[in-house]
This record gives structure tokens, sequence and C-alpha cells, in this order.
């Protein structure tokens, strides 16, 4: 994402919805389920492409479009590749704008965010919307809209530099359990586009609490090159804390979100929570996260909530694999939906009663891909691999602290991901020179 944002921008453009870590691939944002605070007004990511280049099963390279193949072109987004793979995209661009003038508006309780998120995306005025609640009582609706000037009164403030703030927590200090008045910046636009990325939202801070670091601005500074999401998800997974931090995107009706809520306050107590407006989908035959209600006159389309969840669970595996199961339950009876990418512990016959499967194994048998692994294989978490590898030596070593956290730092330094923060920086400084936000000296 760092790399098309960077090359759209020296055109003066930029595509609609940009998923928020500069390592999300096109590819992968087509292919998946992507999204970011845009997405209510322009929907996923794949809703911007025009066009694909795909090597289907049999390995025939074929361009899927509106005109051609366009049965495939509308499903293939959401099915994780076991359609075929996307080799390139043609996506629809916008004409950038110098500034987003973000807006904090402070909440107190889940009530109130939902009702203000679900009612301001009917606000043709916004760009951008989304929000962050701190605590039960405490967060931040936050609307957005593109800019080229910066309003009387309005500062610039940046979150690329080692020393500007992470996103969250400058929200979260812009905002107070008594403060009543919205506050309003100018964030460049390359920089709201990637403002989650230091920090990858506030996934980071859970290293330092691993390593009972204090978490001041002195040490997110110090420590900045091995603050960016690359380098943290690598560090992660490479660990394998992955196999007791709970990983859940949840996406619900707007009626249902505060409830909730409720339920992982309560059972896991897990905080910031991101929250999305997501767009409406033009059909059940998806794996995107959609809510349909049947009338007396049809299906109605409605939109959802999606609910950022990430944090350590519990520490013993047994109680960790229920709480997710747990989790799962909580979602499905509230009629809420996963984005695929989260870790997922359904059945196989779960799975698949969650979504219509009729067009699916159709599109399968259409272009010979029933050798290929189904889309529940591919997302699902192996657990019988996760008890086998904590029951190995491998797992009992890195079961002694600190040594699945260094293990972790060590492998993402040695694959070099600790290098890369910098282009986003590089693409920073191109894009404004491009815009003439700001002169060469004072970059």
């Amino acid at each position: 994402m760092d790399s098309l944002v960077q090359a759209t921008l020296r055109h003066g453009l930029i595509p609609p919805v940009v998923p928020e870590f500069p390592g999300i691939t096109v590819g992968g944002s087509f292919a998946g389920t992507a999204g970011e605070s845009s997405s209510f007004k322009h929907g996923f990511f794949d809703k911007t492409v025009t066009s694909a280049e795909v090597v289907l099963p049999d390995g025939t390279l074929t361009t899927i479009s509106e005109t051609q193949d366009a049965e495939l072109f509308k499903k293939m987004p959401s099915t994780m590749g076991t359609l075929g793979v996307t080799t390139a995209v043609e996506i629809q661009l916008m004409e950038a704008k110098r500034f987003v003038l973000s807006t904090y508006h402070p909440v107190s309780s889940m009530q109130e965010a939902t009702d203000m998120i679900e009612k301001e995306t009917a606000n043709t005025e916004l760009d951008f919307l989304d929000g962050i609640m701190f605590s039960p009582t405490s967060g931040a609706v936050i609307k957005g809209r593109l800019a080229d000037e910066v309003p009387p009164g309005c500062h610039v403030q940046r979150f690329s530099r080692p020393w500007d703030p992470w996103y969250y927590v400058h929200v979260r200090d812009e905002i107070s359990d008594t403060a009543v008045t919205p506050v309003t910046e100018a964030v460049p636009i390359a920089e709201y586009f990637l403002r989650w990325d230091r920090g990858g939202f506030w996934v980071g801070r859970s290293a330092f609490k691993y390593f009972y670091m204090p978490f001041t601005r002195l040490t997110r500074w110090f420590l900045d090159d091995f603050l960016h999401t690359r380098m943290l998800y690598k560090a992660l997974h490479a660990s394998k804390n992955v196999i007791s931090y709970v990983v859940q995107d949840c996406a619900l009706p707007y009626k249902t979100a505060a409830e909730f809520i409720k339920y992982t306050d309560k059972n896991l107590h897990i905080y910031p929570l991101w929250l999305c407006p997501l767009p409406k989908q033009d059909s059940r035959e998806t794996f995107h996260p959609h809510d349909y209600t049947t009338t007396a006159q049809g299906d109605e389309m409605k939109g959802m909530l999606n609910i950022g969840l990430w944090g350590f669970g519990p520490r013993k595996h047994e109680d960790y694999l229920k709480a997710n199961r747990a989790l799962e339950e909580k979602l499905t009876s509230l009629g809420g939906k996963k984005w695929l990418y989260s870790q997922t512990y359904y059945t196989a016959s779960e799975f698949w009663s969650l979504y219509p499967t009729e067009w699916y194994q159709r599109l399968r048998k259409k272009y010979n891909a029933t050798h290929l692994p189904d889309v529940w294989q591919k997302v699902r978490v192996d657990v019988e691999k996760e008890m086998s590898y904590l029951s190995g030596w491998k797992g009992r070593i890195k079961g002694i602290w600190p040594v699945a956290g260094v293990y972790g730092i060590l492998k993402a330094i040695y694959s070099g991901e600790w290098r890369i923060p910098y282009r986003v920086k590089i693409a920073d400084m191109d894009v404004n020179r491009q815009l003439g936000q700001e002169s060469k000296k004072d970059l």
C-alpha cells in the first residue's frame, strides 16, 4: 500500500480505499476482505478494481472484468485465492487533496459511538469515518474530510516521524472523560492513510507489556525502527506469541454491536477497540461480512460495524481456545460475521453453515479449482498443530520468558523487516514535495 500511495500521489491522485498498513498487498486486498475508514462510502477495496489479471487453477492467464468473465470478477473477491491467483489489477483513482481534516468527537459509551457512526454513514460530506473505544466509558468517533488548505486555528499533525506521537495515543490525549468539544486538525494525506503503521494500531504496546518496559514517548522514539507493522507482525508470528494473542475483526449489525462489546468487556477486557463502518453488500454470495434482513418485500441490505479486537487472551492455551470459541458463538448469535484474516476456529460444518456454498462450489468446478484448498481450509486455525507445537521442545523453550519475544525480534531483524519503515518515510517526502506541502529544505 505504501508503494501504491506513493505512485498515485505523484500524479495528484489517490485510491478511494487504502487499507491501513504499508505492507498490505494489492493482490491480497482484492482476493480477501480489505477496507478502511473510507469504505462506508466507497466499499471494500475490491469495489475500486475495474479489472484483474488472474492465473486460473489450470494455468490459464486471463483478464476478468464486468464485461469479461463477469461472474468470476464479481465473486473472486473474498475467496482468498481459492479460485485463482491475482497478478495485476486496474483500479479507480480519485483526485488527491493535501490534507485530511480529522475531527475527534468524544463519546462516553459504546452505544453513543454506535449511534453516531451509524448516523454519519449517511453524511455525504464525509470522506472518512471510524472510531476508537479506549474503555467502556471513553472513546472517540473520528470524522475526516479531504482538503487542500488548513483552516484558521487548525494545526498540522504528523504521525510518521520517530518523534511524532502514535496515532491512537494522540487521539486519546486529545479527548478526556470530561471533554465535550470536538478537536479538529489537519493530517497530511499520506500520513493519514498510513497513520496506524507506527505501533500497528496499539498492538505494538503489547511488546512493552511483554518485556516490562516503560511505555513513554522517549522509549517509543528510541525503538521506533522496531515498532512499525512489518516488523511487529513478523516478530509476533515468529515468536509464536500469536498462539495466545487474540486477533479478531468482527462485523456486527449496529443494533447488536453494543451488546457484543459488553460481552468482550466482561470476558476478555481488551482495549482499545477499533470501530469501522462497513458498506452494504449487494449479494449474500460473498465471504465479505454482510447483514441481510428478510422482510415481506424481500431481503434488505444493511451496513455493519467492524470491531477490531486485538490483545493478549488467557495465557493457558485451553482457556484461550475456549475464549475464542465462545467469542465465535456469541458473534453468530448476534448476527455477526468475521473478517476471515482473523483467527478462525469454526469446524467445517459450522463454517459452511454461515455462508451459502452453492455459488462457490459451482465456480470451483467451473474453473477447475477443486484440487486447491477451499476457503475454510485456508483460514482455519489448525488446533492440533498448535497443541503439538506447544507440547514439543521448541514450544516448551519458547514458553520460558522472554525467549519467545527475543526470538521473534531476532527473526524480524534477520528478515530485514526493520529497514523497510524508511520506505514509508521516503514515500511521504515524495508526496509532500509533489503536492507542495513542504519545501525540500524542511524535508
